[in-house]
């Protein structure tokens, strides 16, 4: 009998690939995987908005600053005559508003604390004494307590510049904060003294003056 060939696999279905035979036509390359791209794309994407955003509020605050800074009106100063019982935490609030660079109307402004007793303060004011004698006009005036005030209103009602506003609290005291008018108090101080009076108001100052034994009202 005749010897028959062995059958021949058709070298064009059929190839060899390392180890493992594939059948047909060339099996397909494996595709890279896009996910590691696209982690890597959106990495990149919040390391730059984070760094466009850190970037914008330093901007922001150092265009703020320069703002501050700049006081292209000059400076200016305001004179607030205080209690003595109120010297220490006004002082400390000044000291603190001195430093955070208030600015009004284009002048930067700090304040300069003076005690003086209420009596003196309404003799001054009210022309019974020089106000030389107490320093000259100042652009604000925190007695004791209301009472004062309405004393000054009743003698020289044409020096009050604002109503007055109790800071704080004692049994006997509310030392109200007055702001005073006159030929020598500029806007810019009568602003400045409005801003600084805002400014003892806030919980920070409440609480230098409670360190110091004057309760908050």
């Amino acid at each position: 009998m005749p010897h028959q060939p062995e059958p021949r696999e058709d070298v064009e279905s059929t190839y060899t690939t390392g180890t493992h035979r594939a059948i047909g036509k060339a099996a397909p390359r494996r595709g890279v995987a896009k996910w590691p791209i696209a982690c890597l794309v959106l990495v990149g994407l919040i390391v730059v908005g984070v760094f466009g955003w850190n970037w914008a509020s330093g901007e922001l605050n150092n265009r703020a600053e320069a703002a501050a800074a700049s006081c292209t009106a000059g400076s200016a100063s305001i004179t607030v005559v205080v209690a003595p019982a109120v010297l220490k935490p006004i002082q400390e609030a000044a000291d603190s508003w001195d430093q955070s660079n208030t600015v009004v109307d284009d002048h930067c402004v700090h304040a300069d604390i003076l005690a003086k007793t209420s009596q003196q303060m309404l003799d001054a004011l009210s022309g019974q004494t020089s106000v030389d004698s107490v320093g000259g006009l100042p652009d604000a005036w925190i007695p004791e307590s209301t009472y004062w005030g309405s004393q000054l209103q009743a003698r020289n009602p044409a020096l009050i510049g604002s109503l007055p506003q109790s800071l704080t609290s004692t049994i006997s005291a509310d030392y109200p904060f007055l702001g005073l008018s006159g030929t020598s108090i500029s806007e810019t101080q009568m602003r400045a003294a409005q801003s600084f009076r805002a400014f003892l108001q806030q919980p920070a100052q409440k609480a230098t003056f409670a360190k110091d034994g004057i309760t908050g009202t």
